[in-house]
């Protein structure tokens, strides 16, 4: 939401193989360079080159946003055929950048020029002569683009220029020489036009963050706040859009003291992760969807056995194989209730960049405190989101809350599974002296050996669900949070993963209509927030729950948790939710509430 200020989104659009999203990612990392706040998201197909359309939307703002816009105000054509089903969605007296370059044949309707309405304004530039001219080929004419878009609307080529040479600085001199060179040629090109729309970006403003910003993924924040929090081991399998995490933990944890495995499948990354939580270690691994699935009955292994672990979860299009590269929000089911029996486990969901580094650490924190597996639910949209973020100055993570092996009650052997007032057990590790015990997938008793009985049953049961009530509470973590009016609304909207963003954006428009309206993040899916979320809903006239998920999972699990009504919004397209779908929502109940 931004009121004044600069607030303008890019979308550069080409095919699989011409640069878009070298593109975009020099764009936004220059821009945050100079200062701006940055969101950004990539769309690209599975094929890595020769078909596919790839888009890189990034909107630069000066002022706090929270999603991407539908509306972009600057469209770059790489590939017409790609580019011209979105001019569209350029706003009135936005702008149109395209290749201008004469063709041999084309058919009718083929360049963008026929599309492009008369309310939006088109600059066309002869981009591959350019590039040509400038480096003798032209494979850079996603950097000439660049260059002219910088020389239109007179940002700061400096920026622009280091962010080359930073991405380019393992490649030979000549390489940054001729991708610099082809900036400067676009930049004097775009310089000499005229420009026309109403696009002004003005200069960043400080933000009081002395500089410290710094743009990342939801995937790298993961990784960075592992790193901080202590991690110790990390077990995984290659799968999009999770496979980063991976790469670069296998790049950094070493570094601090750490060790990466990369396993044979799924099964066996869940295996070793809860192998060596039991060892003590601060374990995690990283996944998506169909991993998830096979990772279900070792889950349960670690909730049986009370051992920490950590699941993050990519979500993407499913099921099955599914959509690899497309987003959606459709494990919630299988992360809360996978798994046989009543397998209670510790569910998050972090909503945006910054969260997902603290979610990250907190994760470990609350696997070993609690001596449960943990699940942390991303999704391609949020791991892949470049956002500029602020990290705390001091690790924000506690070490070491292994609650530590006493002897038995009265004074007896070790009971591992003691039913202890707070259902957590004192925890002996391997090679602890007096520690020794039985660790199995059996149910078992207090002394950890396979007991069937029914008391003993119920007992263990209660014991394993109630232990995670105290997760609810855990330090310095927000589990959920509300926004906008206070007391009561006509509409109270429920939010949780990447979703939030497009519902806090939604929300703001909304209350400038003059409409009642809350929002509250749920992060704590799993032990829920009931008497949190109970509250919010009691100051709500009508409830809307929107997420990326046919069939409108987490209204499920609120609706048959609570025994109260809500309305979805459930979309399952592999794109992000609109905001406008969210906003014509919040119209309709209020309209309604009002009739």
């Amino acid at each position: 939401m931004n009121k004044n200020g600069t607030d303008i989104q890019f979308a550069v659009i080409g095919s699989a193989g011409d640069g878009t999203i070298a593109a975009g990612d020099i764009l936004k990392r220059a821009m945050a360079r100079m200062g701006y706040k940055v969101i950004a998201f990539d769309i690209y197909p599975p094929e890595i080159r020769g078909f596919g359309k790839c888009i890189s939307r990034v909107r630069v703002t000066t002022e706090q946003a929270y999603s991407l816009k539908r509306h972009s105000d600057v469209l770059i054509s790489l590939d017409d055929s790609y580019a011209i089903p979105h001019v569209g969605e350029v706003r009135d007296y936005g702008a149109v950048i395209y290749e201008s370059s004469p063709v041999a044949k084309l058919p009718e309707g083929g360049h963008i020029t026929a599309h492009v309405k008369p309310s939006q304004l088109p600059y066309g530039m002869q981009v591959r002569g350019i590039s040509e001219r400038a480096t003798a080929s032209a494979r850079s004419r996603n950097i000439v683009v660049l260059g002219y878009l910088a020389g239109l609307y007179g940002i700061d080529p400096a920026a622009f220029r280091e962010v080359i040479a930073d991405k380019f600085r393992t490649k030979a001199k000549a390489v940054t020489e001729q991708n610099t060179a082809a900036f400067d040629a676009g930049f004097e090109a775009g310089k000499a036009v005229f420009k026309l729309d109403d696009i002004d970006i003005g200069p960043p403003v400080s933000n009081g963050d002395g500089g410290k910003a710094t743009m990342m993924t939801g995937n790298g924040a993961v990784v960075r706040g592992c790193i901080d929090a202590g991690l110790d081991t990390f077990f995984g399998y290659p799968i999009t859009p999770a496979t980063t995490i991976l790469e670069r933990l296998a790049a950094e944890l070493p570094k601090h003291g750490g060790r990466v495995l990369q396993t044979e499948d799924e099964i066996s990354a869940i295996g070793a992760t809860i192998g060596a939580g039991y060892a003590g270690s601060r374990t995690a691994t990283a996944t998506s969807g169909p991993g998830l699935a096979l990772m279900a009955e070792m889950l349960g292994l670690g909730v049986m056995g009370e051992v920490p672990s950590v699941v993050f979860v990519s979500q993407r299009g499913g099921p099955s194989t599914g959509m690899p590269t497309k987003t959606e929000q459709s494990d919630l089911n299988l992360a809360v209730f996978g798994g046989a029996g009543d397998a209670r486990r510790i569910v998050l969901a972090p909503t945006n960049v910054d969260g997902c580094y603290r979610t990250a650490g907190k994760a470990l924190e609350m696997a070993e405190q609690y001596q449960t597996p943990v699940v942390v639910l991303l999704d391609l949209y949020l791991s892949n989101r470049y956002e500029t973020v602020v990290l705390p100055d001091k690790n924000p993570f506690a070490k070491d809350l292994n609650k530590k092996m006493t002897a038995g009650r009265g004074g007896g052997d070790y009971a591992r599974f003691d039913d202890s007032p707070d259902h957590i057990s004192p925890r002996a590790l391997p090679g602890d002296a007096g520690g020794m015990h039985t660790v199995t997938g059996l149910e078992h008793n207090q002394m950890g050996k396979p007991s069937d009985g029914p008391e003993n049953h119920q007992t263990m049961n209660a014991k394993r669900h109630l232990k995670l009530e105290a997760a609810l509470s855990h330090p310095d973590f927000t589990i959920c949070k509300r926004f906008g009016d206070e007391g009561p609304v006509d509409v109270g909207i429920l939010g949780w993963g990447s979703t939030f963003g497009e519902i806090l954006e939604a929300m703001f428009a909304a209350q400038d209509e003059g409409i009642r309206c809350s929002a509250m993040k749920v992060v704590m899916l799993s032990p829920l927030p009931r008497e949190r979320i109970e509250a919010f809903m009691d100051d709500c006239g009508t409830v809307l729950v929107p997420e990326l998920n046919y069939e409108g999972q987490f209204a499920n699990l609120i609706s048959g948790a609570l025994g109260r009504p809500v309305t979805k919004l459930a979309r399952s397209t592999g794109t992000p939710m609109p905001v406008e779908e969210i906003l014509a929502e919040i119209r309709r109940l209020a309209r309604d509430r009002a009739a």
